[in-house]
């Protein structure tokens, strides 16, 4: 009885192996690889790639100081090396803070650009230490702003005074110079009133015209004129 057992349970089991070996022939072997990798990607946390480009959240705006009078020449100079030594990952935008200031002048309304902060210059940029030389080493420049100290990274602008500068730079509309004040004797240049003589009593900006208070026959007549209108006398 025993050895009937035996048998049977003997040449079952190489039964068993055919099966197996049947089946891995078939190509389950190859599905189950594919699912044990799958399992082990799944499983393995999700990790950055060493050299994936950068959230734009890393680029920040600084200061760099500038020779006076050299702002236009750093810019020119930094945005060729930017360019020559592959930089354009690392160094986005170089700007030199303009504004457009109205003048009334001689009867003439001019726009001249004007430089916001003289001697500076800001630069977009991803802060290592090979963005920090290729800056620093630009023909012009005299070093970054805001470095707590010799050899160390410097302090990046707030995004609110960024957002100022850039406003100041052509979002919002030229700042008006205006070079005439209450009590300011004045004479008209142009239209009804050309040749006469006045005094300003008020001055409105946002619409570029004053009140002038102007001698008609004798009396003082309230006349609202364009500051292109009038010059100082």
């Amino acid at each position: 009885m025993y050895d009937i057992e035996h048998q049977e349970l003997g040449t079952e089991q190489p039964l068993v192996e055919k099966a197996i070996i049947d089946d891995l022939e078939m190509g389950d072997l190859s599905e189950t690889i594919e699912e044990v990798a799958q399992d082990a990607v799944s499983e393995e946390p999700e990790t950055e790639e060493p050299f994936a480009p950068r959230p734009k959240d890393n680029r920040n705006w600084f200061v760099v100081h500038t020779y006076s009078g050299y702002e236009n020449k750093v810019k020119a100079n930094l945005e060729r090396r930017i360019h020559s030594m592959g930089m354009q990952d690392k160094i986005f935008r170089v700007l030199v803070p303009m504004e457009d200031e109205v003048e009334f002048k001689d009867g003439k309304r001019k726009i001249t650009p004007k430089k916001v902060f003289p001697g500076y210059v800001l630069v977009e940029m991803i802060m290592d230490d090979q963005s920090w030389y290729v800056v620093r080493n630009t023909q012009g420049v005299t070093g970054f702003v805001g470095s707590p100290g010799p050899g160390e990274k410097p302090v990046p602008l707030q995004e609110k005074e960024v957002k100022t500068i850039l406003k100041q730079m052509g979002i919002e509309a030229p700042k008006l110079k205006i070079d005439f004040k209450k009590g300011d004797r004045v004479k008209v240049t142009s239209g009804p009133f050309f040749d006469f003589t006045g005094v300003v009593d008020e001055i409105a900006p946002e619409k570029e015209r004053l009140r002038a208070l102007i001698s008609i026959f004798g009396r003082e007549t309230p006349v609202e004129l364009e500051f292109f209108q009038v010059e100082k006398v």
